[in-house]
């Protein structure tokens, strides 16, 4: 998942219309007990989740692993029954990229081994390097000026922009009962004069355009590699955005990004006038055979003769970092999505509708597999032009915060899907699923269907240790999966998917957003 999540109050909506809270939503209740039998006594849910992990391994957009992964889950889809399985290019994405050997170590004033990963879409060092140390330091642009000429054949160490600091909490937590009372409360209406987020997105993009010039000048004065840390703390780091991945990108060096508490031990040394030295060896593979970028979709075929054209998906992000196997973010949404569809075919439903899996691509760059299967197949956002399939588009749902259980599901501001959610999911109480909110959630692929009208829904999860510990960290492994927490997860949206699949009525869906006035002049 991308890392921009936030709340939002949406279209200043509240409690749905009175109309349409006195109108009663079905609910099947012996297929939802079916659905909870199949799902929580008879669950390939972990099955599937350490196939996507442990097999398949990390699985960056355009890499081996997730290639593996591409090819593991449509043939598995297969073998359950589904229908209409494949592998569906949206688009050019960019080089493929793999890890095939990494170590990095102190080697003077004294040996110690160090935890990091080589920085996604970096070349390998072209066999062992030991090389001394150089810190550079700097808050803009004109500070770079006084290492020129210092950094040929040297390694060089980039600050830590946040220390880590001794915690008094438990990394992982569950959501209250009184954080979901207020989560389902609207949120309060923003003061007219409230500062906005401009300057920390202004000072971000400024941190980005100094980073950009600093790699231009490592690689323009002749340094050996660079090792750099995004955070974490307890031998957890972050990976970043990693570099250009374009076929025509720009070269970089070598790059590791570290725990932060080696690169603070590194940097006191310096800093102390010790002399470092570092030995590190990275082998990176490029693939520039298929530029291309996949989603893997799936079917369970409608069967009513009015209403089988139309299409209930449900969707979660397949691509991951490479540090570790990507088990939080997002094989855990991966196998709960094909859990739930793995339950409606062993229940051998007729579901009126069409129900679509998608496993989407390249998530992680930008949203890159579900933004281009909207405009391929629904709408373009830019100018809102839309296709035959945009008005057979039922609803979709998708799974991406994280391994905990379902609490509930954000509406994106639909003020009318509010009492729909809410009765399906009353029989998830007693598994602790019963939030709607009005609110919005980001930062995840449902996004792509809100931004055309659509009506796209992400689930309310239990954060557990995600943001802590395991988000795009060397740390989100299979043991960061709690079975009962997925399983929760997969009856859930069997439910969902499966009652949405069988309304007499599409879900309803909020006014189709504007063109924006840029695209409106270019028409």
């Amino acid at each position: 998942m991308q890392k921009l999540l936030y709340l939002a109050v949406a279209y200043g909506l509240g409690t749905a219309a009175p109309a349409l809270a006195q109108q009663t939503e079905k609910v099947d209740q012996a297929i939802v007990a079916k659905i909870k039998d199949e799902g929580l006594n008879r669950s390939q849910v972990m099955k599937t989740a350490f196939y996507l992990t442990d097999v398949c391994g990390p699985r960056l957009s355009g890499s081996e692993g997730l290639k593996r992964a591409n090819e593991w889950t449509q043939k598995q889809m297969a073998i359950w029954g589904l229908t209409n399985t494949k592998l569906e290019p949206w688009g050019d994405f960019g080089r493929g990229w793999d890890i095939e050997k990494s170590y990095v170590a102190m080697t003077a004033p004294y040996y110690h081994a160090m935890i990091g990963a080589p920085k996604a879409w970096t070349p390998g060092t072209n066999g062992a390097v030991k090389k001394q140390v150089v810190l550079v330091k700097a808050a803009a642009e004109a500070d770079l000026d006084k290492y020129k000429g210092q950094l040929r054949d040297k390694i060089v160490l980039t600050e830590v922009a946040q220390e880590p600091k001794t915690t008094f909490t438990a990394d992982a937590s569950r959501y209250t009962d009184e954080e979901l009372r207020k989560m389902a409360a609207p949120a309060e209406p923003r003061p007219a004069n409230a500062s906005s987020n401009d300057a920390a997105r202004t000072a971000y993009r400024a941190r980005l355009a100094l980073r950009a010039k600093m790699t231009e000048m490592f690689v323009q004065e002749g340094a050996a590699a660079v090792l750099s840390t995004r955070g974490g703390s307890h031998g957890t780091f972050f990976t970043s955005n990693g570099a250009p991945y374009a076929a025509d990108a720009k070269p970089v060096l070598p790059e590791i990004e570290m725990a932060p508490e080696d690169q603070l031990r590194l940097i006191r040394l310096v800093e102390a006038g010790v002399a470092v030295e570092v030995e590190m060896e990275t082998k990176t593979r490029f693939q520039t055979q298929d530029l291309k970028g996949y989603n893997v979709v799936a079917e369970i075929p409608g069967t009513d003769k009015k209403l089988k054209s139309e299409v209930v998906m449900l969707g979660a992000h397949l691509d991951s970092w490479h540090a570790a196997t990507g088990a939080t973010d997002n094989a855990a949404g991966c196998a709960v999505m094909m859990e739930a569809v793995r339950i409606l075919k062993a229940l051998d439903v007729k579901p009126r509708r069409t129900i679509r899996v998608a496993l989407w691509g390249a998530e992680e760059q930008g949203l890159h597999g579900s933004r281009n299967y909207v405009k391929n197949h629904f709408a373009d956002p830019a100018t809102m032009k839309l296709l035959p399939e945009h008005e057979k588009l039922a609803a979709y749902f998708n799974l991406d915060n994280g391994a905990g259980k379902i609490r509930g599901i954000y509406a994106q501001g639909n003020e009318q899907v509010q009492p729909i959610f809410s009765e399906w999911l009353k029989p998830f109480a007693d598994l602790g699923a019963t939030t709607v909110t009005p609110r919005n959630t980001g930062g995840t692929d449902h996004l792509a269907f809100d931004a055309v009208g659509l009506p796209g829904f992400q689930f309310i999860q239990d954060e557990l240790d995600y943001d802590t510990r395991t988000h795009h960290t060397n740390m989100d492994t299979y043991e960061r999966l709690p079975a009962d927490d997925l399983k929760q997860a997969s009856v859930v949206v069997a439910s969902f998917v499966y009652h949405a699949a069988m309304r007499d009525q599409k879900l309803p869906r909020k006014p189709l957003p504007q063109v924006p006035a840029k695209s409106q002049a270019g028409q």
